[in-house]
């Protein structure tokens, strides 16, 4: 799931160095290509690229210092952290004037609050898809099919990630139809959903209490990609979150059963509810059904978790699901009282069914 910027890397500059072989004969670009890897791991910088595949690198190394290294810093190395990523954009910038990467994320450190930054990312969508699809034309005819989808892909990732922030901002700001709206903005452009982006519909579609426009777009959506699973734990969660607004708590108990056997026993992670810093390249990397990605959800579920935010720290809804998956997982509660996590003076209280 999501974008891998280090992959990305990667394969711009093979896609690069492919090209300055295509004049020798078969067996010497071969050979030449074989020892790609071991060149781009120790020796990068002398390969051949553009300013834009240079500031593109300088944006996975602010990504590695914002996305995964900052949220464990201490404050010191936080803020050597977010001075380095920092410059690191600005100098993207200064190489690539259209690294929208760079630009989109170093406005994310800059602004404060949502709505702000959701303003920007509203403003500058147009702009940003018009000069992506103006890169995506210039892929030269003489490429390989192969190598010349590649390039064209490349060429728009930058919009389809810009457009994820502005879906994952909209929901944020409780513009929910807003954000299904950009949602399938973002799925006419990129069919195989490269962003994610059903996963923050799905959320919106439980933020609007609209069950049947959910079971509507996952029917869609699978017949488009009969491949695509919506077993996820976004989905399941909106799911839990609708059955429990229509005060179904049997379906919601059914459906958390569900979500804890996908997600290989992972209900400590229901009952910690932890909020994880939303990654400012794209949604953060997590390994499908991995309780990391668990734990991504759920951070980002904090939306609909929330709702009706009350002195225990959490909502409504949160708070029953903390108590009920406790009730069904003793084991995990126990996890959670002996991380002193949740439930340091006993177990929660909610409206637990």
């Amino acid at each position: 799931m999501s974008f891998d910027p280090r992959q990305e890397d990667y394969q711009r500059l093979a896609l690069r160095f492919a090209s300055q072989l295509d004049e020798q004969n078969p067996s010497d670009a071969a050979h030449a290509f074989s020892d790609f890897g071991r060149r781009y791991a120790l020796e990068r910088d002398k390969l051949p690229q553009t300013n834009s595949d240079r500031a593109f690198h300088l944006v996975v190394k602010a990504t590695s210092d914002i996305d995964y290294e900052l949220p464990f810093a201490n404050s010191e190395n936080a803020a050597k952290l977010v001075t380095h990523a920092s410059k690191l954009l600005d100098e993207a910038i200064s190489i690539d004037h259209n690294c929208y990467d760079a630009i989109r994320m170093k406005e994310s450190r800059r602004v404060a609050g949502f709505e702000p930054y959701f303003q920007f990312l509203l403003a500058g969508a147009e702009d940003v898809r018009k000069g992506c699809e103006e890169l995506r034309s210039k892929v030269g005819t003489s490429l390989s099919v192969e190598r010349a989808a590649l390039a064209r892909d490349i060429a728009m990732r930058p919009y389809l990630r810009w457009m994820g922030s502005l879906a994952e901002e909209s929901l944020i700001c409780g513009r929910n139809r807003f954000t299904i709206k950009v949602g399938e903005k973002l799925l006419e452009a990129d069919p195989a959903d490269s962003a994610d982006v059903r996963f923050t519909m799905a959320l919106a579609y439980a933020k609007l209490e609209d069950e049947a426009g959910l079971d509507a777009f996952i029917a869609r959506e699978r017949a488009i990609n009969p491949l695509r699973s919506f077993d996820d734990a976004w989905t399941q969660l909106a799911r839990i979150a609708l059955a429990y607004k229509r005060r179904d708590f049997p379906a919601a108990r059914e459906q958390i059963l569900q979500l804890v056997t996908t997600y290989n026993g992972f209900a400590a992670a229901l009952i910690h509810q932890v909020e994880i810093p939303d990654g400012v390249f794209s949604r953060l990397d997590a390994t499908p059904y991995s309780e990391d990605e668990l734990l991504l959800a759920l951070s980002e579920g904090t939306v609909l978790l929330q709702e009706g935010y009350g002195e225990s720290g959490r909502g409504s809804l949160g708070t029953w699901l903390a108590n009920t998956a406790s009730e069904l997982y003793p084991e995990a509660a126990r996890e959670a009282r002996e991380l002193n996590t949740v439930f340091p003076n006993g177990p929660l209280g909610g409206d637990a069914q």
